[in-house]
This record gives structure tokens, sequence and C-alpha cells, in this order.
């Protein structure tokens, strides 16, 4: 379809596939702006095509561009790699592409690689740019270090967790009972960086209120984190349950467009859970032996 100069190229999807006649097409009905029922052939002229109408070559060699519009259902990233490692090595084995053929896979997949490394380096800046809004909260450089050491664990519980429920998924489909595999795609990915944003905010709580008891200078380190912990309790387990439950309905119950983004539920969700274990856990140890170092080093200088 001609706009002005511009050319817009109009793909029509039928269930025939293979078996679709020229016949046949021009006679699927059309709803026109009007409110009319028209035949495709009263609105276009068909013609069927062998061969391009125009001979392009690139360096010297013909070249043919072939559209391959994966379904809404498939992310992106799994029709690439079904292209590259099972379409396109299947035909050169039936011989329907020769040896001297060359594939270049471009266009959504180009994108695709670009926005895989500008995803790399969004993920280095947002740790730094969480680090430094951290010392200026605490106005202190090591305090922000304990939060940041439980981020590489969320991040780990939400790839175990995302693998897990595949793996569950799968079982459930073996005995008959549905099922379906998340792939990690690229709006999978996108869920460390919404995690990387909520995993740290139990840990602040806890951090938080551990230095305030320890600057009252009426209790031990031991019993100032513990303290902490349990002063901060509730909140965190209100907080994670209301996330964790707002992120149900995508990840278990099934449904229109849930294919796309069931993956950032799940990584969020996942993530979610196991840094809250690890904030109540590991957390409040690590700071509790490193806290205790430090006060016995301040303690020896003292002395001497």
């Amino acid at each position: 379809f001609f706009i002005n100069d511009d050319k817009v190229d109009i793909f029509l999807f039928s269930k025939a596939g293979n078996e679709q006649s020229l016949a046949r097409l021009a006679q699927t009905p059309l709803l026109t702006p009007g409110g009319a029922v028209l035949p495709l052939g009263s609105l276009a002229d068909l013609a069927e095509v062998a061969d391009s109408d125009t001979l392009r070559r690139v360096d010297g060699r013909r070249t043919v561009t072939l559209y391959i519009i994966p379904p809404r259902s498939v992310a992106l990233e799994t029709a690439v790699a079904t292209v590259q490692q099972q379409l396109v090595p299947q035909l050169q084995r039936d011989g329907a592409i020769g040896a001297d053929v060359t594939l270049d896979i471009s266009g959504a997949s180009d994108q695709l690689d670009e926005t895989r490394a500008a995803l790399g380096s969004n993920f280095a800046v947002a740790v730094l740019l969480i680090y430094l809004l951290l010392v200026a909260i605490f106005s202190h450089w090591g305090y922000p270090l304990f939060i940041l050491a439980t981020v590489p664990l969320g991040l780990a519980g939400a790839l175990v967790g995302l693998t897990a429920v595949n793996g569950v998924s799968s079982m459930l489909a073996y005995v008959g009972l549905g099922g379906f595999h998340q792939p990690f795609d690229m709006i999978t990915m996108l869920g460390f960086l919404i995690l990387l944003g909520t995993v740290v905010n139990n840990p602040i709580l806890i951090v938080d209120q551990s230095r305030h008891n320890l600057q009252s200078g009426r209790q031990s380190v031991q019993q100032a984190v513990a303290q902490a912990v349990a002063t901060r309790l509730r909140p965190i387990l209100m907080s994670t349950a209301t996330t964790i439950f707002g992120l149900a309905p995508l990840v278990l119950i099934p449904g229109e467009g849930t294919e796309l983004y069931r993956g950032v539920g799940i990584i969020v969700l996942c993530g979610l859970l196991f840094s809250t274990l690890i904030s109540l856990t590991f957390l409040p140890a690590l700071l509790v032996s490193v806290l205790e170092i430090k006060t016995k080093l301040s303690q020896r200088k003292k002395q001497t």
C-alpha cells in the first residue's frame, strides 16, 4: 500500500498455509471502514509472483530477502534461536539451501543483539546509581555494601526460581495437566532490572535499624542486629506478601498476554521471595560478623 511516496507492506495470514490458492484468496471477506463486507479481489489486484520483479545485489551477489514473522505468543529471542539452530540447518541438510548461499539474519534480530548489549551496560549503571544513592542516605561508604551483598543472591534466587517453575511445569505437562515453558528471553531479562530496585528494600530496613541501635551505645552488636530484625520483621513480611500475591496471578494463572510478561513476573516473584529469606538469615549473620570484627579492631586501637 502506497501513502504518498512511502510503501507499506501488508501481510495477510491464513490457516490455509501452502494450500491457499489465488482464487480462494480473492474471496476472502474484508470489513471496510464504512461497515460493508467486500471480497479482497474487489479491493486489490491479486497476482502470484514466483520471483522478485527487481534484482538486488549486495557486494556483487544476488540478494533475496525472506520475511519470517513469528506468532505473537513466541518471544523474539526464541524465534531467532529456532531459525538459527533448527530451520536453517534442516534446510541445508535437505539441500533447499545450496552450499554457495550465504545467510544473514537481520532486522529485529540485530535490534535484539543491540538491546542485549544495552541491557548489560544499563545493569552496571543501575548498580552504581543504587550504591551512590545508598551512600547519600546512610552518609557512610560501608553500610551500603551490606545491602549490595544481598543483590547477587537475590538474582541467583530468581534464576533458580525460573528453572524450578519450568521444571514443575514440564512435569505437569508430562502427566497431562497442562504447563508451559518460559524461555530466558529479553523481556524476562528486564525483570532483573526491576528486581534490582526491589531486593534492596528489605535489607535497607534491617541495616538502617541496626545502625540506629548501635548508635545508642546501650546494646552489643548481636543485640542491636537481633532487635533490628525483630522490629522490621512485620513491615518486611507485609510488603513482601503484597508483592508476591500481586504477581501470583501473572505467574500461575495462564491467559491472553501472559506468555510475554510471565517471565518478568517469575523473576521478580522468585527473586523477591529468595531475597527476603536472605535478608532475614544471611544479612543479620553478615552484619554481626563484620561489625563485631570492626568493634574488636576499634577496641585494640584504643588500648594501644
